[in-house]
């Protein structure tokens, strides 16, 4: 936990979602489940990041995890059910992303988007019309230092 300049405590994350994704996100749980993201890299489809249904997609030791994408939807009323004690959040969706790619992409915070066209090989999004993007920005000096 840090400080922003306001003097209000704030998380530095690796990895986040546009409210686009998220909404994007909470409809295709609604077909599938509990969803993750694995970023590979490469040729192809390999430079964006693809979804699946958690658990279907194997990750390992070549694999980082950047960290959960909350996609709780800020407009709904406030749940009373409790999460689940084990397995995968429903709100939370995991980002992996290959230790090879992590080496080229460590250096920047990624934001995972939607946009307009088709979503790539077997990414659940593909048949929605929309596909993820990844986009990147430098960390700050500020952001660097909290993540050590």
């Amino acid at each position: 936990m840090t400080t922003s300049p306001a003097g209000t405590p704030e998380t530095v994350t690796r990895v986040a979602v546009t409210p686009a994704a998220a909404a994007l996100l909470r409809q295709l749980v609604q077909q599938h489940g509990p969803l993750m993201f694995h970023q590979s890299g490469g040729c192809c489809d390999g430079s964006s990041p693809m979804c699946y249904p958690a658990g279907t997609f194997l990750t390992g030791s070549a694999d980082l995890h950047l960290g959960d994408l909350d996609i709780t939807d800020p407009d709904a009323p406030e749940a009373s059910a409790q999460p689940p004690a084990d397995g995968p959040r429903p709100d939370r969706v995991p980002v992996w992303i290959s230790k090879e790619q992590y080496r080229v992409w460590g250096h920047t915070h990624l934001t995972i988007d939607v946009v307009p066209g088709r979503g790539a090989g077997f990414s659940v999004e593909s048949p929605t019309g929309q596909r993820f993007l990844l986009r990147s920005r430098l960390f700050t000096p500020h952001e660097r230092a909290a993540l050590g």
